[in-house]
């Protein structure tokens, strides 16, 4: 029997019971949603200490683990890991979500309360919504369906991490690693974190930008001048930084940094290819090189994302002695962060301008991460999907960034991670309305059903090598 035939059949038998499931499925994805777990420096922790709570009630009632339990490294945020052993010679899988989220932001920009779960058409609404109590929710589904009564029998090992601090930027989630290695162990990785293109068509994620965040900060004076009497003849900072700034575009509106410039074939991007969803202003063009997936994908990104300078109501007549502003640097997948953060600290120092005073402070790093989508459990999963949504796969990349994915690699290299999720076009996880397609978290959980299923059919030995499956 092919892959595509075996996917079927298992489609076929484990439909049934997700539908009975359904009502469930919502009722404790709901029931996550109300809980406002943001993992934020100064929002209430107590409510962490909830979702932590309900998540691991949640994972006791399915009986399918020797161990739940709570557990947290340092002064991080409190994580549940469940564990069940396999059984002679059998693989263990390893899936992981978080339970923390965003703030709400402004409520004013909210059609309904951000944290009381509410449908409209087909959409669940709530903070956490999609990013990512579902990726909890639909973890639950399907692991409920290895104890189906006309399930095969069970030999699977698993795991499931759900972390409390992903939203705030995982910054215990190294060293949790290195303290609960052991329990955490797996043959294959599931992270359900990402998106789709639409929904009804499945996405596994093959390549995520890496990330360098900092803050730069230029000086000029040692206090403030009347810019009648100095101006023209003093730089200040903010004319600084505006040359500066600059000199990180070409033309185009793509990266002119020396190491970070695209080797990526083709030219200036053509008007038309961004996704409705961009917003682009009329007469606002499109930026940089190549196709869209090259840009959004494969390319290197520079923004400024925050700038401390006097505001407008604050402004005075004087030149500014002083500009701090966060640059965000998306880093191109197979490069690393170290790399590119050498490439643009040798840019600026060039190319700063009438000897201002500058630095770099609060360096952050994230690497990228690239996939084969040769690998065992990517194939299998992209059976699984299909059979699961009715359409072809799509391996796609995605220029956001997710260290912790890269640190996953790091810490266990010889696990087949495979990276999916329930979001689509009109999720927007982190704003205000963010929502679920209940659709896309049925046809989610019905793929991952199937996707554990396989896997339960095969040995941990299939699994060691890099590409190919038996």
């Amino acid at each position: 029997m092919s892959l595509t035939e075996e996917s079927t059949v298992l489609a076929d038998r484990i439909r049934p019971a997700l539908r009975r499931g359904a009502p469930r499925l919502i009722a404790e994805l709901a029931s996550l949603v109300r809980i406002p777990s943001v993992s934020w420096t100064g929002f209430d922790q107590g409510h962490l200490e909830s979702s932590v709570e309900r998540v691991q009630e949640l994972l006791r009632d399915t009986q399918l683990f020797d161990h739940v339990g709570v557990y947290r490294h340092g002064e991080g945020a409190p994580a549940v890991v469940a564990r069940r052993e396999p059984q002679a010679g059998a693989p263990t899988v390893v899936l992981y979500a978080h339970h923390d989220v965003q703030p709400p932001g402004d409520s004013d920009q909210w059609d309904s309360d951000p944290y009381q779960p509410t449908v409209r058409n087909s959409r669940l609404y709530g903070r956490g919504s999609a990013d990512d109590k579902a990726g909890i929710a639909v973890h639950l589904a399907a692991l409920r369906t290895l104890m189906e009564p006309d399930a095969e029998p069970l030999s699977l090992g698993i795991v499931v991490f759900i972390e409390g601090e992903e939203e705030n930027g995982s910054p215990s989630f190294a060293g949790f690693l290195n303290e609960f290695q052991e329990l955490l162990h797996g043959t294959i990785i599931v992270v359900a974190d990402s998106d789709n293109p639409a929904p009804d068509l499945p996405a596994i994620t093959t390549s995520l930008r890496g990330n360098v965040t900092a803050v730069l900060r230029i000086r000029t004076l040692d206090h403030a001048l009347h810019s009648g009497m100095f101006g023209g003849a003093v730089p200040d900072a903010l004319m600084a930084f505006a040359r500066l700034a600059s000199s990180v575009y070409d033309d185009h509106g793509g990266v002119a940094v020396a190491g970070l410039t695209s080797t990526v074939a083709g030219g200036f991007g053509p008007v038309g290819l961004a996704p409705p969803e961009a917003g682009l202003l009329p007469g606002v063009t499109e930026i940089g090189h190549g196709s869209l997936k090259d840009r959004l994908w494969q390319n290197a990104a520079i923004t400024v994302t925050g700038l401390d300078v006097p505001s407008v109501p604050e402004a005075s007549n004087t030149l500014v002695p002083e500009v701090r502003a966060k640059i965000s640097l998306r880093v191109p997948p197979g490069m690393s962060a170290s790399q590119a953060l050498e490439a643009l600290t040798s840019h600026l120092e060039l190319h700063i301008p009438w000897g201002a005073l500058w630095s770099l402070e609060d360096v952050t790093t994230g690497e990228s991460f690239v996939v084969e989508e040769s690998h065992r459990a990517v194939v299998l999963a992209g059976h699984a999907l299909e059979a699961g949504f009715g359409n072809p796969v799509v391996h796609q990349g995605v220029g956001g960034s997710i260290p912790f994915i890269s640190q996953l690699s790091q810490q266990f290299p010889d696990a087949h991670i495979v990276v999916t999720g329930v979001e689509d076009p009109d999720t927007r996880a982190h704003s205000p309305n963010e929502s679920l397609n209940l659709g896309v978290l049925w046809r989610q959980a019905l793929s991952e059903s199937i996707f554990l299923a396989l896997v339960n059919r095969r040995g941990h030995s299939d699994f060691v090598g890099e590409t190919g499956v038996e």
